[in-house]
């Protein structure tokens, strides 16, 4: 079953869920509307998992965002909507990797490029290449910028 008809089928059982589905209802018809407008802006194309894992992860790393904002108002309830939607959303997205696991990968990267083109556009143009979708891109520029430090 692709995401997409994971989506909708976990719509019909947030309807059939009244009051206890309303939250999941609400984030699984956003993430839809998203999903749909950004398929009209690539020329109205059926996405893929994969391009439908990268808009529900823009939709998560928005609402992390939210989330570093909301820490400074005290609004509580907010912050505890926010991380519910989070966890909505997630449910959808594969594992992200672990921070050793992208360690041994990007190192790996690294060992691979030729000393004269190490710099941090060239690694981490190669290593979003191989992690892209399984770890969060500010991770992979910390771990990259600290080994070539070294």
């Amino acid at each position: 079953m692709s995401i997409k008809e994971q989506l909708m089928a976990d719509m019909k059982s947030a309807m059939k869920a009244k009051a206890e589905g309303k939250l999941a209802l609400n984030v699984i018809r956003m993430a839809r509307a998203h999903i749909r407008q950004a398929e009209i802006d690539n020329g109205h194309q059926n996405f893929n998992d994969d391009q439908v894992i990268t808009v529900l992860r823009k939709e998560v790393k928005q609402r992390k965002e939210t989330l570093a904002e909301l820490a400074d108002s005290g609004r509580d309830d907010l912050i505890n909507q926010t991380n519910a939607e989070i966890a909505v959303l997630q449910k959808y997205l594969p594992a992200e990797l672990s921070e050793e696991e992208i360690r041994k990968v990007v190192q790996e990267t690294l060992n691979a490029i030729p000393e004269e083109q190490r710099n941090m556009g060239f690694a981490m143009k190669s290593c979003m290449a191989k992690l892209k979708g399984k770890a969060d891109g500010k991770v992979i520029s910390t771990i990259v910028r600290e080994l070539l430090a070294k």
